[in-house]
């Protein structure tokens, strides 16, 4: 066949070529649609987000929105709010999220509930340990704007008040999903993360976008684990309804 020929038959070819790629992407969209859409939702657009911010503090560039984000919060302090903050902040570390997250993986593990309590400890440990290694990796110095009424002397990105209470709520979330509890579970979380990461810019010891950045990565860790953890068709307490007991819907 000549190259004329050949050019032909390529050209006549590719209508066909196109259709059976748009039917093969049909295909996977349907089978795998929910997965990949939470793939990007969940793991990759958070991480767009924590390396965008974490390469404008790494050249030690201002981030627009976080100044005047601090002293919006400072024009707003009263001693109600400096209550009601501060209480927040202690929750959202030693005196609540820390407790809640080692109770967590205990029951689980008491239970016998294996799969989902390795899920969790893998989840919640790892976000601790990532949290404190890129701290010192990035060794941003805390805001100074005013003198914090809850000072603090490590470094400031990410938070861990953030990263740590975004990550236990992210892991109960997706415990809860496949129960009755997902949605009161998925609004009290998103209530008491959003009230952490509040109380850290009123506070002054975290500039939004170390809160922002504790935020992405910890949906991110989270959601990573879930799906190694929970891979194929896999899900919490399938084990335990398989085998006969109860069900936890």
């Amino acid at each position: 066949m000549s190259n004329a020929g050949s050019a032909r038959a390529r050209v006549a070819d590719t209508p066909a070529a196109l259709r059976e790629g748009a039917r093969l992407a049909a295909g996977l969209l349907r089978r795998h649609g929910w997965r990949l859409l939470l793939l990007f939702a969940c793991i990759l657009a958070p991480l767009w987000v924590l390396g965008e911010l974490a390469a404008d503090v790494h050249q030690r560039e201002r981030i627009a929105f976080d100044e005047p984000l601090l002293l919006f919060a400072r024009a707003s302090a009263d001693s109600g709010l400096d209550r009601s903050f501060l209480w927040l902040s202690r929750a959202g570390h030693a005196y609540g999220v820390v407790p809640a997250d080692l109770l967590l993986v205990a029951v689980l593990a008491l239970r016998r509930h294996a799969r989902e309590a390795v899920f969790a400890a893998i989840a919640l440990g790892g976000s601790a340990l990532l949290n404190i290694g890129a701290k010192h990796g990035f060794a941003r110095a805390r805001p100074s704007l005013w003198e914090s009424i809850a000072p603090e002397a490590s470094y400031s990105f990410p938070s861990a008040h953030a990263m740590g209470s975004a990550t236990l709520a992210c892991v109960l979330v997706a415990l809860a999903w496949n129960t009755r509890w997902r949605w009161p579970v998925l609004l009290g979380s998103a209530a008491f993360v959003l009230g952490v990461g509040l109380s850290r810019v009123y506070l002054g010891v975290h500039y939004p976008s170390d809160v922002l950045a504790g935020w992405a990565a910890a949906m991110a860790w989270a959601m990573a684990c879930y799906f190694s953890v929970f891979n194929g068709h896999a899900r919490p307490w399938a084990d335990r309804s398989s085998s006969g007991g109860s069900t936890a819907r």
